[in-house]
């Protein structure tokens, strides 16, 4: 769940290097590439369970500007999550807002970490 937070909020903000990065990150520890690789169209996409999808709407609307979370969405949450775990997953989203945000003014884009993760091909 936190990964699929971090990698919404990175996708919200347009940072190339954490989607790239995280990708990589988040496969090396057996993450399923479909998911991973959905995460900008979430929305569109039929791999996520309604728990991911209220968690990666969660991490878009915090990283909004201004936030746009709801009660709703947070009422929704919390009949999957308890305190604790609500807590470090708005801590997870506030930490990558910070990262994606800096390596975005910074400019910072792919390095190709997420190439290392595809399998080739089979030449026939």
């Amino acid at each position: 769940m936190k990964a699929l937070a971090v990698m919404a909020s990175a996708a919200s903000i347009g940072c190339s290097w954490c989607m790239d990065f995280g990708y990589w990150e988040n496969h090396r520890h057996g993450m399923a590439p479909e998911k991973l690789r959905d995460v900008p169209r979430w929305r569109e996409s039929e791999v996520y369970t309604p728990l991911e999808r209220d968690v990666m709407e969660y991490a878009e609307a915090m990283s909004a500007t201004p936030p746009t979370v709801t009660d709703e969405l947070v009422e929704r949450l919390r009949e999957h999550l308890d305190d604790a775990a609500l807590v470090e997953l708005t801590a997870m989203v506030a930490v990558d807002n910070l990262r994606s945000r800096t390596n975005a003014a910074l400019g910072l884009t792919s390095q190709g970490f997420r190439d290392t993760c595809e399998i080739p091909s089979r030449e026939r």
